[in-house]
């Protein structure tokens, strides 16, 4: 195999990988619009790197619950 295939193979290992770490990751927190943007762009892995380890561990505050009086 000429050596530009096994370039062209690892860089598709690469890109599956990350894609699919990345797509479980917005998956499981609920992101749909960062499911359909990782889904639909093809950045052999940049974009999927990026919002794992950067854009993901952002979450909004959680609410506190309200304690009411009780009679």
């Amino acid at each position: 195999m000429p050596v530009i295939g096994l370039f062209v193979l690892a860089l598709i290992v690469w890109t599956i990988y990350w894609k699919g770490r990345a797509l479980w990751h917005a998956a499981r927190k609920g992101d749909l619009y960062w499911f359909i943007a990782l889904l639909l762009i093809n950045t052999a892995g940049i974009l999927e790197i990026l919002y794992i380890f950067r854009f993901s561990k952002k979450s909004l505050p959680k609410a506190e619950p309200v304690e009411t009086k009780q009679n």
